[in-house]
């Protein structure tokens, strides 16, 4: 019953048609036809979202810049902190880590699925504090991976939702 729940709730027209009712009171679910199909999603999402440590990272293209003159990586300074996805970024499908890391290719199924008003890879890196960033650098960059992962699934699934959504019937439960 848990798995079909979280189905219905990544519903994108149960939560449009509901979006006010979701604010004040506890979700009413509908019935849907093919409600195994709908237990099946619901457990592939409740595996994903509660496993997300364990996917297999997404493989974005990673780019260190180089020292100009030396043509390895610049020790004069720290690199300055960026952890930042901007829409021209975006565009560029681009997440900028700091001054001397970016990583690529990071595909458009990403930005969408959303944690409360914001993407789950924009959330990840409004969560990271900026001092001492070098030390835990390469644990946010694979967080990022396996995020990006967990985001594309994500949305394959909710629109495999919006695909095979059935008439519901009046009941709900």
């Amino acid at each position: 019953m848990l798995a079909t729940k979280y189905a219905v709730l990544h519903d994108p027209a149960y939560r449009h048609d509901c979006a006010v009712d979701l604010l004040r009171e506890f979700p009413r679910l509908p019935l849907y036809n093919d409600w195994g199909k709908w237990v099946e999603m619901g457990r592939e999402l409740l595996a994903l979202h509660i496993g997300f440590e364990d996917v297999e990272p997404y493989p974005l293209e990673r780019v260190d810049k180089v020292g100009p003159s030396t043509g390895s990586r610049r020790t004069d300074s720290s690199p300055r902190v960026m952890l930042r996805a901007n829409a021209r970024d975006k565009e560029q499908r681009e997440i900028q880590i700091d001054s001397e890391t970016v990583l690529r290719e990071v595909p458009a199924d990403a930005w969408p699925y959303m944690l409360w008003n914001r993407s789950a890879l924009e959330w990840v890196m409004d969560r990271f504090n900026t001092y001492r960033f070098a030390d835990y650098k390469e644990d946010v960059i694979e967080l990022l991976c396996r995020v990006c992962t967990v985001s594309v699934r994500t949305m394959g699934v909710v629109d495999e939702i919006a695909a095979n959504r059935d008439n519901t019937s009046s009941d709900q439960i």
